[in-house]
């Protein structure tokens, strides 16, 4: 799950990127509402927190009018009832400062969750299944253990319905701006899929493209 934050304070930014970081989230953090915009046209996020006061303005009117397509998590110090009105009105949820970062994480992961209109909640490729919402994969009934890129990983292969997934594409979703393309995360974490869905092989290598999963 990909996360955009957007916040002013670099201590805060840091403390914040850092936790989402180490409850599993893949992280980019910007500082103001141009860079924000641009993070969200170039890439794909499951949930974007926003400072409420910014230095371009109050990113609830941003939000307001761009309406980006992914669940917003509003943090302000702004407590007063006809803030959180207005930041729920809005977006789709709102932490006041001072929180608990575990807190954060638990909100974060909840809106990540969400499933998209359009979307079935859970996934399907032979005998495997792949709940988003639950955040489980079972194979002929059997519950895996999976780690958050794991599953990351075998949720998009599966979304794609067959199709190959390129080595960059993949990175860029599954990861963030921080993973080194020609580094060997992917590679570490097909392996561990494959030997965790066991036999028959599901994930297939296609060559000089990345990967593809195909019902066994």
């Amino acid at each position: 799950m990909r996360v955009l934050v957007v916040e002013d304070d670099e201590n805060l930014r840091v403390a914040i990127t850092g936790a989402l970081r180490a409850a599993g989230f893949a992280v980019d953090a910007v500082g103001d509402l141009p860079a924000a915009d641009e993070a969200l046209v170039v890439n794909s996020y499951d949930c974007a927190v926003f400072d409420r006061m910014l230095p371009a303005g109050d990113s609830l009117s941003y939000v307001r009018a761009r309406r980006p397509s992914v669940p917003v998590l509003f943090l302000t110090a702004r407590d007063a009832v006809a803030d959180r009105i207005a930041g729920l009105q809005f977006g789709d949820d709102y932490l006041v400062k001072p929180f608990a970062v575990a807190e954060l994480a638990a909100r974060v992961r909840s809106l990540c969750r969400r499933v998209p209109a359009g979307r079935a909640p859970v996934l399907r490729c032979g005998d495997l299944e792949v709940d988003g919402a639950r955040h489980e994969v079972r194979r002929a009934g059997v519950l895996l253990t999976l780690t958050t890129k794991e599953f990351a990983v075998l949720e998009y292969l599966v979304a794609k319905q067959g199709a190959p997934a390129g080595r960059a594409e993949l990175i860029e979703q599954c990861w963030d701006q921080m993973a080194d393309p020609a580094s060997n995360v992917l590679d570490v974490v097909i392996t561990q899929l494959r030997r965790k869905l066991r036999h028959p092989p599901m994930i297939h290598t296609v060559r000089g493209v990345g990967y593809r999963i195909e019902r066994a």
